[in-house]
């Protein structure tokens, strides 16, 4: 039942759309008032109902290019009500823009219900609003493939061992791991290096649609094969014919799709719905689940010859907690990233930064990691992010000169800034550096000469210049 204390604007002309962001946001206790532009969201909002609007949900679609303004003014009469808006752009710029006028989250359609509502909780908590730690769905187009993910630690280098040699072959494959991983990332890295890589590549997200209509997504319909199938619509596998099908969330699916889906997969045919014959077709088929499908089957939830056809590989990715020591490397290279992004700019960062990102438990993974720098970057006015850029890690964790959570160099890799933002001495970096390779290659000091590309001579030269003893 919803609690009518909170009342959610939608500001959308998309009826399919409306009336699911309804039911949806109605489960999580929401009313909703649906309008469907900027003078009749205006107009609302000094309407007596108007008045208890708690968040607001805004399709670009329905504004076009005044969006961000709309959002201005939105913010202006009701500075309190948050404003998640939905797009159909995955532009930076408008990214950008949004987040400037006002916006606590930027999302892409298709979006998944649980992620809306999931944005739209984080936004509304009763708590002091922790807005940069918000899921934020923003993605930055990117080169998909195994050199752009970044990590050194044993178990995503062994996970990205497995997937690079499972790439070439052509057996089913599910990546599990919590939500933010990187798995859609991985799969994608895989159908690119695989002899499919110019095949088709079908995505299909199990959440981002009712239980209804995924079977027809995944194996099309006939016209009148149930109420409103008025055309005939070819599904993702028939599309993919020849390339492969992703199952984003998979352990999401129902238990009847699920016996369609293996039904299927044994064949080889995939049959439209409503259809007296079907078409036999060659699928990959790659899946995630952000829960362990195993324990799905041992406790009755998820059907076991499914789970078979569908684990010819499994790979685990693991959380960002558990591989701290890569946050270093992620956030130069998402800073990296979101400075060619246009509107943005290149920036560093300065150690007790890192030191304070490393100090967190990233709940929501890499994907939570490149949100916070995202917006970070988009609100800093200098040249060098430091704590005081990340205001809501550094209330909840607090100063880290304490050493708490400090880099070390085995985890963290090489400092290059100083806590105020400026550069180290070249000399210092360059100690660090050799300081880190003997380590990491245990004192072999022909394997660190060859690693750092000079000779042995000159290695045991720099050691005595920088008076690095060479068993440290």
């Amino acid at each position: 039942m919803a609690d009518d204390s909170r009342l959610l604007m939608l500001i959308d002309r998309e009826p399919a759309q409306s009336r699911l962001i309804t039911a949806v946001a109605l489960r999580e206790g929401w009313r909703t008032l649906v309008v469907r532009d900027a003078e009749a969201a205006l107009t609302a909002l000094k309407s007596a109902e108007g008045k208890a609007v708690t968040a607001i949900i805004l399709d670009q679609a329905a504004i076009g290019d005044q969006a961000c303004s709309l959002i201005g003014a939105l913010k202006d009469k009701r500075p309190d009500a948050p404003v998640l808006m939905l797009t159909g752009s995955a532009s930076p710029l408008l990214a950008v823009e949004a987040m400037r006028a006002g916006a606590n989250d930027y999302l892409i359609k298709p979006v998944a219900p649980e992620r809306l509502m999931q944005s739209l909780r984080a936004a509304t908590q009763v708590e002091a609003p922790r807005k940069e730690l918000q899921p934020l769905a923003e993605k930055m187009q990117g080169t998909l493939d195994f050199d752009s993910m970044i990590g050194t630690s044993p178990p995503f280098r062994s996970a990205l061992a497995q997937a690079a040699k499972t790439a070439r072959g052509n057996g089913s494959v599910l990546i599990e791991g919590e939500s933010g991983t990187g798995k859609e990332m991985l799969l994608r890295a895989m159908h690119g290096a695989s002899a499919r890589a110019k095949a088709p590549l079908r995505i299909v997200n199990i959440g981002s649609a009712s239980a209804s209509a995924i079977e027809s997504l995944l194996f099309g319909h006939e016209p009148d094969a149930f109420p409103g199938a008025f055309d005939r619509q070819v599904g993702a596998i028939q599309h993919a014919d020849g390339g492969t099908v992703v199952l984003d969330d998979i352990d999401r699916l129902e238990p009847a799709t699920q016996e369609a889906l293996a039904t299927m997969i044994e064949s080889g045919i995939v049959r439209p719905v409503g259809a007296s014959h079907g078409f036999r077709v060659d699928v990959r088929f790659m899946a995630t689940s952000n829960l362990p499908l195993a324990d799905m089957v041992s406790e009755g939830h998820f059907r076991r010859d499914l789970f078979e056809a569908m684990s010819g590989t499994r790979i685990e990715l693991p959380p960002l907690r558990e591989r701290a020591g890569d946050i270093p490397a992620l956030t130069r290279h998402f800073l990296a990233r979101i400075g060619e992004q246009p509107g943005l700019r290149h920036l560093s960062i300065s150690d007790s930064a890192l030191s304070l990102l490393a100090a967190f438990d990233w709940p929501g993974n890499v994907r939570q990691l490149q949100a916070v720098l995202f917006r970070a970057a988009v609100f800093c006015d200098a040249q060098t992010l430091t704590p005081e850029s990340f205001p809501d890690l550094h209330a909840i964790l607090g100063d880290r000169e304490d050493g708490a959570g400090a880099p070390s160099q085995d985890g963290m890799g090489v400092m290059l800034y100083q806590p105020d933002g400026n550069l180290r001495p070249l000399e210092e970096i360059e100690a660090d550096v050799i300081r880190l390779a003997i380590g990491h290659y245990r004192g072999r000091m022909t394997e660190v000469a060859r690693r750092l590309g000079i000779g042995r001579s000159t290695l045991y030269r720099k050691l005595s210049d920088l008076g690095i003893d060479n068993a440290a």
